[in-house]
C-alpha cells in the first residue's frame, strides 16, 4: 500500500481518540496468550461537516449498545466469547466519501457495515455491497441501517444484505397522520423537506394521506430544498407564515431542521411542526416556549414513556453521557446491536449468509420494548410512539431534552401491527 493510501486511510477513520477514548468498551476479557479477537463493526456516518453531530450522537448510542453487550462477557461463538468494537469511518456526509470509507472498512477486516444518516447513502452503499458481495464472495458484507427510512430500501430496492432498524418514513408519516386526521380545526399545510429521496417521499406520502383521511384540508405550499446548504431559512419561514398554513409537516433532520424551526419562530410563526426528529439536536430549544403544544414528533421511543423499565433505561444512558449536549438516545440503535449479537450466537459465525439468514428472524427485547426483523423484507418492527413538545415538570413530562427545559409527553402509542405495513420487495436469496 502507498503513502498516499495509507493517508487517505487514517483520514476515512475517525477513531474513538476523537472523544478522548472516554467510549472504549468497558469489558475486560482473561489475559490469555491470544486475545479473542473483536468483531469489528464499522460505521459510516458524518464525523465531520454540517451534520457531525448526528454521526457523533450515533456513535454514543452505538458504543453505549456494544459497551452492554460486551460487559456481559461478548458474543458467544463455537471458538469462544469475542466482544464488539465500533470502528469510526468519516463520509463527511458525501456519497463518494461514503462509498471510500466502505472500501477502507472492507480492507480492514469489518464484514458488518452500520450508517442510517441520509437515504441516499444508504442506497449507494446498498448498491455497492451487492457488488462487492456478488464480486468478492470471500468478504461478503452485511449493512445494518438504524435512520436511513426511504421506503424504497426495503421494497424496490431492497436487498438480502440490508436490514432496517428504523421505521420507513411510509410508516413515520402514518403515525403523524394519526394524530392530525383528529385536529378538526386544521384547514391549511404546508409541506417542506430535503431534496433528495427520503424528503420527497415524505412529501409524496403526506400528500396521499391526506387526500384520503383529510380531502378537507388545503396544502398551502409544498418545499424540497438542497440538503445541508440552506444556511438561512428565513425565505423558508417567510413562504409559510404568508400561505397561512396553521401546520407544517417537515422529515427535516439535524441541522437543517433545527435552522427550519428557528427561523420560524423568528418570523413569529404560530402554526405547528409535525416532523420526525423534532424531539432532539437543538429543534426544542431553537423553538423555546413557541413550541409548547406545537411541535409534534413520531419515534420508536421517547423518554418520557411512562414504565419503569423505560425511564431506568434513559437514566442509565444519562449516568453514562451525563452531558446535556449529549443527551440523544434512541432505542432502535440499542436493538439493532442487540439483535446482531442474538443473530451471531445464532448463526454461531460472523459469515454473512448465516449471519444475514438468522438476523431474518431477529426478536428483541429491551427495557420493555421489543421489535422483531421481518424476513420478508428486512424491515424491523415495532411499537411506534407520537409526543408533543411541553414545559419539563408539566404532567407526563419528566424529562427534557438536552438540558433545553422542554420535554416530550407521549399522546399516542401505535402498537406494531399497527404501524405495519405491505412490502414490495423481491429479493434475490443466497445459500
Amino acid at each position: 500500500m502507498n503513502s498516499s493510501n495509507i493517508s487517505r486511510r487514517r483520514a476515512l477513520k475517525s477513531g474513538a481518540l476523537a472523544l478522548g477514548g472516554a467510549l472504549a468498551a468497558s469489558i475486560s476479557f482473561p489475559s490469555h496468550a491470544t486475545a479473542p479477537a473483536p468483531i469489528p463493526l464499522a460505521l459510516i456516518e458524518s464525523l465531520s461537516g454540517p451534520f457531525a453531530n448526528t454521526g457523533e450522537a450515533v456513535f454514543r448510542n452505538l458504543q453505549w449498545a456494544v459497551e452492554r453487550v460486551n460487559a456481559r462477557g461478548g458474543v458467544k461463538l463455537p471458538g469462544g466469547a469475542r466482544p464488539l468494537k465500533l470502528e469510526r469511518y468519516d463520509s463527511k456526509g458525501q456519497n463518494e466519501e461514503a462509498l471510500s470509507a466502505l472500501r477502507a472498512a472492507i480492507d480492514d477486516g469489518s464484514r458488518i457495515v452500520v450508517q442510517g444518516n441520509s437515504s441516499a447513502t444508504a442506497a449507494a452503499l446498498v448498491d455497492a455491497i451487492d457488488k462487492n458481495n456478488e464480486r468478492d464472495p470471500s468478504r461478503r458484507v452485511i449493512f445494518l441501517n438504524y435512520s436511513a427510512v426511504d421506503p424504497a430500501l426495503t421494497n424496490e430496492r431492497c436487498s438480502f444484505w440490508h436490514f432496517r432498524f428504523d421505521a420507513h418514513a411510509d410508516m413515520r408519516v402514518t403515525a403523524l397522520m394519526d394524530v392530525m386526521k383528529d385536529d378538526a380545526s386544521l384547514e391549511r399545510v404546508y409541506l417542506i423537506g430535503q431534496d433528495y429521496s427520503f424528503g420527497q417521499s415524505v412529501l409524496r406520502e403526506s400528500k396521499r394521506q391526506l387526500g384520503l383521511l383529510r380531502p378537507d384540508i388545503q396544502i398551502v405550499g409544498e418545499d424540497l430544498h438542497p440538503m445541508g446548504r440552506v444556511k438561512d431559512f428565513a425565505p423558508y419561514a417567510s413562504k409559510i407564515l404568508a400561505s397561512g398554513a396553521q401546520a407544517v409537516v417537515t422529515g427535516n433532520w439535524g441541522n437543517d431542521l433545527t435552522l427550519l424551526v428557528k427561523a420560524a419562530r423568528e418570523a413569529g410563526y404560530q402554526g405547528k411542526f409535525y416532523t420526525f426528529y423534532g424531539n432532539a439536536l437543538g429543534a426544542p430549544a431553537a423553538m423555546g416556549d413557541a413550541g409548547i403544544g406545537r411541535v409534534i414528533a413520531v419515534a420508536d421511543w421517547l423518554p418520557n414513556v411512562q414504565t419503569p423499565a423505560s425511564e431506568a433505561f434513559y437514566k442509565s444512558f444519562r449516568t453514562r453521557f451525563p452531558n446535556p449536549a449529549d443527551d440523544y438516545v434512541h432505542m432502535r440503535m440499542q436493538l439493532l446491536i442487540e439483535a446482531l449479537a442474538q443473530a451471531l450466537e445464532r448463526a454461531r459465525s460472523t459469515e454473512a449468509v448465516p449471519l444475514a439468514k438468522a438476523l431474518e428472524h431477529a426478536d428483541v427485547t429491551l427495557a420493555g420494548r421489543r421489535g422483531r426483523m421481518r424476513a420478508s423484507d428486512h424491515q424491523f418492527q415495532q411499537q411506534l410512539v407520537v409526543g408533543v413538545m411541553d414545559r419539563q415538570g408539566a404532567p407526563g413530562v419528566k424529562f427534557d431534552v438536552e438540558g433545553s427545559g422542554y420535554g416530550f409527553r407521549v399522546i399516542k402509542s401505535i402498537d406494531a401491527t399497527r404501524a405495519e405495513m405491505p412490502t414490495t420487495c423481491r429479493m434475490r436469496r443466497y445459500d
